[in-house]
């Protein structure tokens, strides 16, 4: 079995091949199980362990384990931390073992980015994202694929962290600036992208402008949300998968909130990716896409991983 550290997983998931290859993904049929959810509890400390497990006829099955502890900000470590293996889905032989952390973000990031393509607005170029973890520092290079971002905000409940990461992507090359004053960044913004696990709502319906297009990536439980009841009232929303409408605490709220019906939900990724449902409708409509992520997404990444390894495996040895 091959070991994939962070650094050799990550050079195969740029994001001009992980979006298309998502896309092909969620066209296709993958088999999905309902993820497992345990809940632990350690001394003070609580934390989620996610088990996610999926198979496809392309002849690969994959399962990954991820540990959330929301707490962890607390000492300076990363929120998320996850694992995955990859199997022959003949045999059921062990093929690899890769960085959970790096499919994770990458893959969340470029289901963001592909919902984004259906239905930001084509001329959207001012992105703010809230959080600065893992996940939020791949949002402006994703995004870039899908639509023509020039702009980026970053908020944070640590202004310091904010500051720190607008000055990384301005190191990059991009037109960056933390702000302050959330309600006015967010009016401004053609696209929101929420990658938090906040557990009270960050985003207001008011503060939304018509034509925006808002991206929750982050919360995933009933317990978190990052977007008030009021933001899904008057917008067409969307979700990655079947399992957000009962998973997303965001949804639920609005559920009861009655700012939003479940029958009221548009599509889902793979109804757009199939052309079976339309995306944005109009430019000055506005929209939320509510992604709880999928075993599908990661199955997509860890698949390039294994396959980008071994192309390249094959031209060394032409060399």
């Amino acid at each position: 079995m091959q070991t994939f550290d962070a650094k050799r997983t990550g050079a195969h998931l740029a994001f001009d091949r992980l979006v298309p290859v998502l896309r092909e993904a969620f066209a296709a049929d993958t088999s999905v199980p309902p993820r497992h959810v345990h809940t632990v509890a350690c001394g003070d400390d609580r934390g989620t362990v996610l088990i996610m497990p999926a198979w496809s006829e392309a002849g690969f099955l994959g399962i990954k384990t991820i540990n959330i502890f929301p707490g962890n900000g607390a000492h300076g470590l990363p929120g998320l931390h996850a694992t995955y293996v990859l199997y022959d889905a003949h045999t059921g032989v062990p093929l690899a073992q890769m960085d959970g952390n790096e499919i994770t973000a990458h893959r969340t990031a470029a289901a963001s980015a592909l919902g984004a393509s259906y239905l930001a607005r084509e001329d959207a170029s001012t992105l703010l994202v809230l959080g600065t973890g893992r996940i939020a520092r791949l949002l402006p290079a994703a995004h870039a694929i899908a639509r023509p971002i020039r702009r980026l905000r970053v908020w944070n409940h640590r202004p310091e962290g904010a500051r720190s990461l607008a000055a990384q992507w301005r190191q990059a090359g991009w037109d960056a600036e933390a702000v302050d004053d959330l309600p006015a960044a967010v009016h401004a913004a053609d696209i929101v992208s929420c990658a938090t696990l906040a557990t009270a709502p960050l985003v207001r319906g008011e503060w939304l402008a018509p034509g925006s297009h808002l991206d929750l990536i982050g919360s995933f439980t009933p317990a978190m949300k990052e977007a008030a009841p009021s933001c899904f009232a008057d917008a067409r929303v969307f979700v990655d998968t079947d399992e957000a409408p009962t998973k997303a605490g965001d949804l639920l709220d609005a559920f009861a909130a009655k700012t939003l019906a479940p029958d009221g939900i548009q599509a889902t990724l793979a109804q757009l990716c199939r052309a079976e449902r339309p995306g944005r409708l109009s430019a000055s409509e506005r929209t939320v896409f509510k992604a709880v992520g999928s075993a599908l997404e990661d199955l997509a990444a860890a698949t390039l991983v294994w396959t980008g390894a071994a192309g390249e495996g094959i031209r060394r040895a032409r060399e």
